[in-house]
């Protein structure tokens, strides 16, 4: 089987516009770069191919595998957990973005995670498509975890094991407490295992490669080679080494060192952030000979992060035909904007102004001398236009918003945007669209982005935010209007030291769900007396709710995050705090059920 993926050319067209339904992956054949962008720059055809995907070879030696590991090492950020709704959601907008592994998750960290990734296995390791992604399950080298991780992933067309262990002299004698020997063993053993199992695409990363000895390093990776791996990831865990460093390791794991068999596996980078590098050792990796890339959407991830999808993917595409020898992948681009405000939303990680790519600076500007170039020909200025990446600048559009637009007009402007809402999600945006025009005379792009995040980008719905009222007669006081799951109403009210602490006492006296408030943030979307406010909270469940960390095998309490947006920051406020507490309602309520069936399984006699 075969689809279509993007690769450098160096012919230009007009840019075709087209839509694509929420559940179903796009394919396009045309190019996305417009004509301001053109000159010297080359255009991206997608008429070409996806090579069929066999675990351990690549027929076209060009092609670059995007490994997207944002729902498993991008939830590992303070903060950033995500529901099984919501990962299903972003599972399901990185098919559509074209990535070729999704690592779903680490299911032995908790029955939580381990349904998360059998869900997305079955779903979107099973969608009716020309492009079908590998899902990946994360494993330790032990026995459980690597059943656990097959048990998940095993309903996906292509099912893959990532399994691994830590291989420099600081971590065998400081946390595994293990000699060489031993590690070798457990590798290749736990390999073996996996192969055992029916899983014939097994990836093995030796932890904190950067820092092992080569020697060490290159004799397990020959021996995981005998043993069946199909994938070498390299990671560099602490993002120690420099560029030119990075690419000698992969030039030398792949070329120079003659370790049989590797001409037989595919070479794989993971790159953490720690000295800002990851993105550039990423591209160094590649082109020293890697042709697997691990990055996640916003670079969001353990510590300073990791590669940036976003970064590699638009490096790659500008750069591929001059630079890097004619490499390619098969993102579909215009997705990108999409993936990154979901992904921002779901974990609550704000992106800040000035990232690459998708930050909202990324395509500004203020200089008059810049300016200047930018009436006269884009291309003085970007080297990227944002149509891209699926952004529309809001003096390009034709279409002004307000009070009197109707759902076509806002389904429209939103597809602009790169948001394609259908459905309930789109009746329940017009509402909220029209309380705000009917209160603010210019409707900008921001405005309905914020809106946007606060009403679809939302988790399950165990309480719903009816009505807020506050006073300040003297004591600050709040009244608050919920509804719960069945329709049923609750008002309670409250005081406190100011507006928003009285409302966040009046929700607690309705739920009675004990939490920490850990983090609240305030902005204002636009400027302007009207402005609408976003409110990101941050809280943790007094009653901890933990899980397994998946480097360290450490119990790890779980933080959840919420959003809200409102002209009223007492509302914004409150919708922010309603938002949090239902992903952790969510989160227990599947671990009590996913108790109560355990307990109700009899056990089998032998």
């Amino acid at each position: 089987m075969t689809s279509f993926a993007c690769k450098p050319s160096s012919i230009i067209s007009q840019p075709t516009a087209a839509a694509f339904p929420a559940r179903r992956i796009p394919l396009r054949a045309v190019n996305l770069i417009n004509q301001s962008h053109a000159s010297s720059q080359f255009a991206v055809r997608c008429s070409v191919t996806r090579p069929e995907y066999i675990p351990n070879r690549i027929s076209d030696p060009k092609y670059v595998r995007i490994f997207d590991t944002t729902l498993r090492d991008g939830e590992q950020s303070p903060g950033a957990t995500m529901t099984t709704k919501e990962k299903l959601d972003v599972a399901r907008q990185l098919a559509r973005l074209g990535v070729d592994i999704i690592e779903a998750g680490f299911p032995a960290a908790s029955e939580a995670d381990f349904e998360g990734v059998k869900l997305i296995a079955k779903e979107v390791g099973n969608v009716e498509a020309d492009h079908v992604p590998v899902i990946c399950g994360l494993a330790r080298c032990n026995i459980r975890d690597i059943g656990r991780a097959w048990e998940a992933v095993k309903y996906a067309k292509k099912p893959r094991i990532h399994t691994f262990i830590a291989t420099s002299e600081i971590h065998l004698n400081f946390k595994l407490k293990m000699t060489p020997e031993q590690v070798i063993e457990k590798a290749r053993s736990m390999v073996a295992y996996a192969r055992s199992l029916g899983c014939n695409d097994v990836e093995f990363s030796p932890e904190d490669a950067g820092r092992s000895d080569r020697e060490f390093l290159y004799k397990i990776l020959g021996e995981v080679i005998k043993a069946g791996a199909t994938t070498l990831n390299i990671p560099d865990t602490v993002g120690y080494l420099l560029q030119f460093e990075f690419g000698k390791l992969i030039a030398d794991i792949k070329a120079v060192y003659p370790t049989p068999g590797i001409e037989n596996v595919i070479i794989s980078t993971h790159c953490q952030n720690d000295l800002g590098l990851a993105t550039a050792n990423t591209l160094a990796g590649v082109q020293a000979g890697a042709r697997q890339l691990e990055v996640t959407i916003n670079g969001i991830g353990e510590g300073a992060g990791n590669a940036s999808l976003e970064e590699v993917v638009m490096a790659i595409k500008f750069r591929g035909s001059q630079a890097l020898d004619g490499l390619y992948t098969g993102i579909s681009t215009e997705n990108i904007i999409m993936s990154s405000k979901m992904v921002e939303e779901c974990t609550g990680l704000h992106v800040q102004p000035h990232k690459a790519i998708v930050g909202a600076n990324a395509f500004a500007h203020e200089s008059g001398i810049h300016q200047d170039g930018m009436l006269k020909n884009k291309s003085t200025y970007e080297i990227i236009s944002p149509e891209d990446i699926g952004l529309v600048r809001s003096n390009e559009s034709g279409i002004v918003l307000g009070k009197l637009s109707g759902r076509h007009a806002l389904k429209a402007k939103m597809l602009e945007l790169g948001f394609d809402i259908e459905g309930r999600e789109l009746d329940d945006l017009f509402s909220r669209f029209k309380d705000v025009a009917g209160n603010k005379k210019n409707i900008t792009d921001d405005d309905l982005v914020a809106l946007v995040s606060d009403e679809v980008f939302q988790p399950a719905l165990f309480w719903k935010v009816e009505a807020v009222s506050c006073g300040t007669l003297g004591l600050s006081t709040a009244t608050v209007k919920l509804i719960d799951a069945n329709g049923d109403e609750h008002v309670s009210c409250s005081v406190g030291t100011g507006p928003v602490d009285a409302a966040y006492k009046a929700v607690d006296l309705i739920i009675k769900v004990p939490v920490t408030l850990v983090e609240y943030s305030m902005n204002a979307v636009t400027e302007g007396i009207d402005a609408i406010a976003t409110t990101r909270v941050l809280i943790r469940c007094e009653d901890s709710v933990s899980t397994t960390h998946a480097l360290t095998g450490a119990p790890m309490t779980r933080a959840f995050s919420g959003s809200g947006a409102s002209m009223d920051i007492v509302i914004s406020s409150v919708r922010a705090c309603i938002g949090a507490l239902n992903k952790l309602l969510g989160y227990t309520s599947r671990i009590k059920t996913e108790n109560v069936e355990t307990a109700n399984v009899l056990p089998v006699s032998r």
